[in-house]
């Protein structure tokens, strides 16, 4: 069930009304959003609500159990058991084929090697996102930060949450868990935000997102050697401005529902593409995810403790990981590498003692150059990301060298261009300014202009609606 369509408006019209009919009995009222929850994710696949319910109980129960555990030792084996099963799960459906494909082309190398027709699983939708959340009430549990004992009833909910069980924003059971606790409060709620989210997301993804995606990225890497360099270089820059329209689109949308629902889900981006600094741009791009991997990945790993050769170790792992996460294919390590390679370099740089490279690094002028050229490092990484196989991406970074006229900036694909990349320099007060105007209007004003804020969304977007891009992972 797509956020944009009819069928998710009237869905989340009936749970919205419901919901708050019975916010005065928690129970019954928990209840009736884990049902719903799950019809919502039954909606795509009922074959899959199984392996939803059963991670979600599994991880439950091993939280109790590690709650309850005294000793640390028992603490510790109740934590592996319990993230080994649960990757073990992720493994299976996401990375069977392709360790058994390359492991078959590996062994050609050395021998003739039996032609066995590999078949991957079809890949639950979220999987790796309700996998996460399942690993995180584990070991939120096992470091002490869910200090109440852990209800199956809330382990549930905190995994199959609709608003965010899709794609994201990734929960941490630490943040979530409380707010199970205490009774939603209808006159706490920031309506207004609510609705600036959800229409400006639908905006993202509707109008900007969608555009680019078929007028303008999905021609040139489908079919590369028909575009010239002026068209693949301007589709390059559309990808980055349709995967952060189309994702943070979601997530606002998603924060937007939950926030009508009484509840607050964590930031998901924060204008990547004014990000001076590699490490700057990963506390910008997907917040949830690269903290994440940062709290319960690099961290374990030592982080940055045990000097510079083991800093760039943990950087390379913690990134070549997250580029696999987003998918089974040479392309997401390959992205994945890059910026694990941009986060060890400027290690490097910040390290340096030289007293001009020093002045230079702290100039105005520099900030912008770096905040230019850390944007197309993110772009050549960004072919990596949306190319289906290397051979694409070769084919890509060939077509820029070559000549021809310019045939895909339309009027249209160069405005939304614009508006996707540079409306993140927009300034936050001005959105904060408009949520207060807001609130001064009278309730049937505000009524007809989200009306009217989606009529024309829908006129301007292209016909039909794309999947989001993050379903697949």
């Amino acid at each position: 069930m797509l956020f944009p369509t009819v069928e998710y408006a009237l869905f989340f019209l009936v749970v919205l009304s419901v919901a708050w009919s019975l916010y005065r009995l928690p129970r019954v009222h928990k209840g009736f959003l884990l049902l719903v929850s799950y019809a919502f994710y039954g909606f795509w696949n009922w074959t899959f609500l199984p392996l939803l319910i059963g991670i979600s109980i599994f991880a439950g129960v091993v939280a109790a159990l590690i709650q309850r555990s005294t000793s640390p030792g028992k603490r510790k084996a109740w934590l592996v058991v319990g993230v080994t099963v649960c990757l073990t799960a992720l493994g299976y459906f996401k990375y069977t084929s392709f360790l058994l494909t390359n492991l078959l082309t590996f062994w050609g190398w050395f021998a003739p090697s039996p032609r066995i027709p590999i078949t991957s699983p079809l890949l639950p939708l979220g999987i790796s996102f309700f996998v996460f959340h399942a690993i995180s009430l584990l070991a939120d549990c096992y470091r002490g930060k869910v200090t109440q004992p852990v209800r199956l009833g809330d382990a549930l909910l905190y995994v199959a949450f609709f608003p965010q069980l899709i794609a994201g924003p990734i929960l941490r059971a630490s943040r979530f868990l409380p707010q199970l606790a205490v009774p939603r409060n209808p006159h706490a709620i920031r309506i207004n935000r609510a609705f600036l989210l959800i229409v400006g997301g639908l905006f993202k993804k509707v109008v900007i997102s969608n555009m680019l995606a078929t007028r303008l990225v999905d021609p040139v890497f489908s079919v590369p050697q028909s575009f010239s360099a002026g068209d693949t270089l301007l589709a390059i820059y559309g990808y980055a401005a349709q995967i952060y329209c189309d994702f943070s689109g979601y997530t606002d949308i998603a924060i937007g529902c939950a926030l009508l629902l009484g509840f607050r889900l964590p930031r998901n981006f924060n204008a990547p593409y004014k990000a001076t600094t590699p490490q700057e741009f990963w506390r910008r791009w997907h917040i949830s995810l690269s903290s994440w991997m940062r709290d319960y990945l690099y961290f374990p790993l030592g982080g940055s403790r045990k000097g510079y050769l083991r800093t760039g170790f943990n950087l390379m792992v913690t990134m070549l990981l997250g580029g696999l996460w987003h998918g089974a294919a040479w392309t997401f390590v390959a992205w994945g590498g890059l910026h694990g390679l941009l986060l060890v370099a400027y290690g490097i740089w910040s390290r340096s003692t030289w007293h001009e490279l020093i002045a230079l690094h702290n100039s105005t002028a520099w900030r912008w150059i770096s905040r230019i050229l850390l944007f197309h490092v993110v772009c050549v990484g960004w072919v990596f990301f949306r190319a289906p196989d290397l051979k694409i991406v070769f084919d890509v970074f060939g077509r820029l060298a070559a000549p021809g006229p310019i045939s895909l900036a339309s009027a249209p694909v160069c405005i939304v261009l614009f508006l996707g990349l540079a409306g993140q320099y927009t300034p936050s007060r001005w959105r904060n300014a408009f949520e207060i105007e807001l609130g001064r209007w009278p309730a049937l004003t505000r009524g007809a202009a989200l009306a009217m804020a989606i009529t024309l969304i829908e006129i301007l977007g292209p016909t039909g609606v794309a999947p989001f891009i993050y379903f697949r992972f």
